[in-house]
């Protein structure tokens, strides 16, 4: 149990500047902590015994059950750590309570794992070992799997949506996905300190044609910043929405013109993106959009995942991003927290006491129909200050081999290769 209670204070250690922290403000203390006025002795985590812990928390958590159960609630070797500090998770040296074991890491090659035996459950695996590739080349990962190389692929390439569903269709795997595509803007800067750009921007976007004949994937019209499939919460859109997109366009050219932009004096800007087919696909329809409808000049640039992490950090360094959030467990508060003040994801300069008071509010709140309704009030609010684009809302779209036992499209995505097997029926 003390390995959990690492574990957790890793991740409020203010030293640590874990952009995860958030998740554990619920636990006693957290917050305090990581503003430096509590130790970190002080978080509400005990261990009872090796086998129980104690968690204590400021609030009524709902989703705390389903947060443990993801990589958060993960325990941590403390003598690793101890010997090897931030080279504690490197073949060799990563010792963990999964079903595998980490033995090599070749960057912008490949990681290996092979079966634990010492994992509780060993005798269940049927996989003694595991390849993983990392790519950012969607296209590249596409032309291995039909060569036979892969058994299994994280992305199709969209343009290839349609030849996948025609001649492979026992390995397409497809199914909603807790997750929405949007693009945050800096609302510190001209132009978007505006928010009659803002919203003149989010209107002129046709949902619709990208979810239907861009990405064309199985993803659905983002309504809001919260997907449709979120359990017990009905996210509260735009107003705007169900207008014929003529109307929609004529309002926003009147908002773009209000706010000083037209033929003579153009809205111009940037999108930075993460380097991906997909990705770029999406983001030209909508500046295409953006030109036809309102004449704004946009251009777009792709970098590296971690090379956009970096730039991501500084809103300086861009007007409007691409951005995607995938939740860990079911819950609408696991993506309007995103937008809190001062949450470490939200990177548009735009806060709002009132919203953050309100989800404060929510969380303290035992009946759920209640929570609910504080909850889609904080994001209509949120959502009318237009400092996010929400685009469509995820579909998970891969490939998998018929020799793959085990697969399960599910909406949080966890398809854990422990639970596979090769050459059976799936």
């Amino acid at each position: 149990a003390q390995d959990f209670v690492a574990s957790m204070q890793r991740y409020v250690n203010p030293a640590e500047a874990s952009e995860n922290a958030q998740f554990f403000y619920p636990v006693r203390n957290a917050r305090a902590i990581l503003q430096g006025s509590e130790p970190l002795e002080s978080l509400g985590v005990q261990a009872i015994d090796d086998q129980t812990l104690r968690v204590e928390l400021e609030q009524p958590t709902p989703w705390l059950l389903q947060m443990f159960a993801t990589r958060f609630g993960y325990p941590i070797h403390r003598p690793s750590l101890q010997a090897h500090g931030r080279r504690f998770a490197r073949p060799g040296t990563l010792v963990s309570n999964g079903p595998f074991v980490l033995t090599e890491w070749v960057v912008q090659s490949h990681i290996r794992l092979d079966r634990n035996p010492n994992y509780w459950n060993s005798e269940a695996v049927e996989i003694d070992r595991v390849y993983m590739y990392p790519t950012e080349d969607i296209a590249s990962e596409f032309k291995r799997y039909r060569a036979g190389e892969l058994h299994y692929t994280r992305e199709v390439p969209k343009q290839q949506i349609r030849w996948i569903r025609e001649n492979l269709p026992e390995d397409h795997r497809s199914g909603p996905y807790m997750g929405v595509y949007y693009l945050p803007l800096d609302t510190t800067e001209p132009p978007f300190d505006d928010v009659r750009v803002r919203q003149a921007l989010s209107m002129a976007v046709d949902r619709r044609i990208i979810s239907d004949k861009v990405s064309a994937a199985g993803e659905k019209p983002a309504t809001g910043l919260v997907p449709v499939y979120v359990s017990e919460y009905v996210s509260p859109g735009y107003e705007w929405l169900d207008w014929p997109m003529e109307k929609r366009i004529d309002e926003a050219r009147r908002l773009y013109r209000e706010a000083g932009y037209g033929p003579d004096n153009p809205l111009t800007f940037t999108i930075h993106y993460n380097t991906s087919q997909n990705n770029k696909r999406i983001v030209l329809a909508v500046a295409a959009m953006w030109k036809q409808a309102l004449g704004a000049r946009v251009s777009i640039l792709n970098q590296e995942w971690k090379v956009f992490l970096q730039t991501r950090k500084f809103a300086s360094q861009w007007d409007m991003i691409r951005m995607g959030w995938i939740a860990s467990w079911d819950d609408p508060y696991s993506f309007l927290e995103v937008m809190l003040s001062d949450s470490d994801f939200n990177d548009t300069g735009w806060g709002d006491p009132d919203y953050d008071r309100t989800l404060e509010i929510a969380n303290t709140v035992v009946d759920p129909a209640e929570r609910a309704r504080l909850l889609a009030a904080a994001e209509a609010s949120m959502l009318n200050q237009y400092p996010v684009i929400p685009i469509f809302y995820y579909a998970t779209n891969r490939l998998v081999r018929s020799e793959v036992a085990g697969y399960r499209i599910n909406i949080l995505d966890r398809d854990p290769s422990a639970l596979y097997a090769l050459g059976m029926a799936p």
